[in-house]
């Protein structure tokens, strides 16, 4: 089988490559660029976010990563398409007080996506596309999923709830029922890397101001009554439940419960406004099933952090989903995703557009 394999220069893409050579697979490392339309900005030090402005020396290392395999190497251009989808995307959603998930609307709308179209329009011949992803693909009664990873404490299922079908079935993830210690091992035994090898944690490093284009846009930090309790310089500065860096004294600590974009206002309350029983999403992307035809219990999650808890999931007469939570879960917010499991395996997500 032909494999075309996204390679980022980290440990994961590069075992996942060496592994599916050592299948016996003809495979081929792809690499996108989107950092051209932003060469103005400075890499910040250290950086190992997967967008930096300049990541030419990252290109090197990756090429020497496919030599050691025994691979050919592509460099795929998207900054364009980059910008267009997600960074505008990106910028949209914050200027409307919605906090997104880039690395989710970059891996189905780009990586999955345009990546894999672009490089076949290129002249690429392959018949699978592969990342160094912790998750898994199963199959069932005709129709594909993501279902999490072997190793619960590196699964990247959430981010790849919104693959579709087509996009799943063209899809192989050779780390899924592995462990990172496992792919460590491999790695530092085939020298990829070094030993303590720093891995990305981000989607950017630097200021979201840099990313948004925009000036400071000073508004009111105000409480839910609407008295004001400090000033900010941007609602994009500041998240849902975020409790540091609000510069108030209160006699208890604050908490970030909403974004106005209408007023320019930061919302903030105690800890216990924070909690809600009820999240409804929409723009729903199905996985194991094309419909929920009545109420079913679930594991549900509202960030990639943390462990999906308990809830019951009905879909509303306009397609989207809502949860309803056994206990109260922490600071759902509007622009991040609610994703439905079925045990391991996901059932359907979608954007959150209410917590109550």
């Amino acid at each position: 089988m032909k494999v075309l394999v996204g390679m980022s220069g980290g440990i994961d893409s590069s075992v996942a490559a060496y592994l599916l050579k050592q299948q016996g697979h003809e495979v081929m490392g792809v690499t996108m660029t989107i950092w051209n339309k932003r060469s103005h900005l400075t890499r910040p030090l250290n950086s190992t976010s997967c967008f930096a402005p300049d990541k030419t020396e990252d290109i090197i290392a990756i090429k020497k990563i496919c030599e050691k395999i025994g691979i050919e190497h592509q460099v795929l251009e998207l900054s364009d398409l980059f910008e267009e989808i997600v960074l505008a995307n990106f910028k949209t959603e914050y200027m409307d007080g919605r906090t997104p998930n880039p690395c989710v609307w970059c891996n189905s709308k780009i990586k999955f996506g345009a990546m894999v179209e672009y490089a076949k329009e290129s002249g690429l011949d392959f018949d699978r596309f592969a990342t160094g992803h912790y998750a898994r693909i199963v199959e069932e009664n005709g129709r594909y999923a993501v279902a999490k990873a072997v190793d619960l404490k590196k699964d990247q299922s959430y981010f790849l709830y919104r693959l579709n079908q087509q996009q799943l079935a063209r899809t192989l993830f050779p780390l899924g029922a592995m462990t990172k210690e496992e792919v460590r091992r491999i790695d530092v035994a085939q020298g990829f890397h070094k030993v303590y090898q720093e891995e990305s944690q981000d989607f950017y490093d630097g200021d979201y101001t840099d990313l948004l284009d925009i000036t400071s846009r000073p508004g009111n930090i105000v409480n839910r009554q609407g008295r004001v309790l400090g000033r900010h310089e941007g609602i994009w500065h500041y998240t849902i439940g975020q409790r540091k860096g609000l510069g108030i004294a209160a006699e208890r600590p604050l908490y970030v419960l909403a974004l106005r974009s209408d007023t320019n206002e930061v919302v903030v309350g105690f800890v216990e406004d924070t909690l809600q029983s009820t999240v409804t999403a929409g723009d729903v992307v199905w996985s194991s099933v094309q419909t929920l035809q009545q109420e079913v219990m679930v594991q549900a999650k509202i960030r990639s952090t943390g462990f999906a808890t308990e809830a019951k999931a009905h879909q509303n007469p306009d397609g989207s989903i809502t949860a309803i939570f056994s206990d109260e879960v922490k600071a759902a917010t509007v622009g991040q995703s609610l994703v439905l499991y079925d045990g391991p395996v996901i059932l359907c997500g979608g954007i959150i557009v209410q917590a109550c």
